[in-house]
C-alpha cells in the first residue's frame, strides 16, 4: 500500500506541476519535494491510513520568479504547487478520494507555512522542535519531487537526529 500510495502521489506531483507551469511557468532550481512521515515513511500504510505529508523545497529558489505570463516569486510558486498536490490526493470524484491528507506535522504545525525551505525545516529541528516531532523524523523520509532536494533532507535528517541530547532533560 505505500508502494501505491508513493506511485500515486507522484503522479499527482507530476500533475501539479503541469497546471502550475501552465498557469505560472517554471522556476530554475524548483527543488521541491514531498516528505512522508509516519505509516507512510515508514512503509507501513495501511487501508484506513492517511498520509502525514511535508513539503519542502531548496532553498536556491526562495529569491527567484518564475518565467510565465502570470510570475510567481519562488516560495509561493512551491506554495501553489504543495496546495495542487494536496488538491490531487482530496478531491472528491464519484469513486470517493484517493487519500486523507494530514499537514500539521509541518514546522510549527498548522500555523507553518505549508511549504518550507529546507534550511529553515532544518533550523526549527535544531531549534524549536518538540521531542515528539523529532521521533517522528526517525520515519521521515522522501516520497516524490526533486532527487537534489531529496538528498539534501536525508542529510539535514541525519544531522538532527544525530544531535546530542541531554540525558536529565
Amino acid at each position: 500500500l505505500a508502494t501505491l500510495a508513493e506511485s500515486v502521489l507522484g503522479e499527482c506531483l507530476r500533475l501539479a506541476q503541469d497546471e502550475i507551469r501552465v498557469a505560472h511557468g517554471e522556476i530554475v532550481g524548483s527543488g521541491f519535494a514531498a516528505v512522508g512521515y509516519g505509516s507512510l515513511g515508514g512503509a507501513e500504510l495501511g487501508f484506513a491510513s492517511d498520509l502525514d505529508l511535508v513539503f519542502v523545497y531548496d532553498d536556491a529558489i526562495a529569491n527567484g520568479e518564475s518565467d510565465g505570463e502570470r510570475p510567481l516569486e519562488g516560495p509561493r510558486y512551491v506554495a501553489r504547487l504543495a496546495q495542487r498536490v494536496v488538491h490531487w490526493l482530496t478531491v472528491q470524484s464519484h469513486a470517493g478520494r484517493l487519500y486523507e491528507v494530514d499537514v500539521r506535522l509541518r514546522p510549527d504545525g498548522g500555523k507553518g507555512m505549508l511549504v518550507v525551505s529546507l534550511d529553515a525545516f532544518a533550523e526549527y529541528q535544531r531549534e524549536r522542535a518538540w521531542i515528539w516531532e523529532q521521533q517522528a523524523l526517525v520515519r521521515a523520509r522522501v516520497i516524490a519531487g526533486d532527487a537534489g532536494t531529496g538528498s539534501r533532507f536525508a542529510e539535514m535528517r541525519a544531522a538532527a537526529l544525530a544531535q546530542p541530547r541531554d540525558a536529565a532533560a
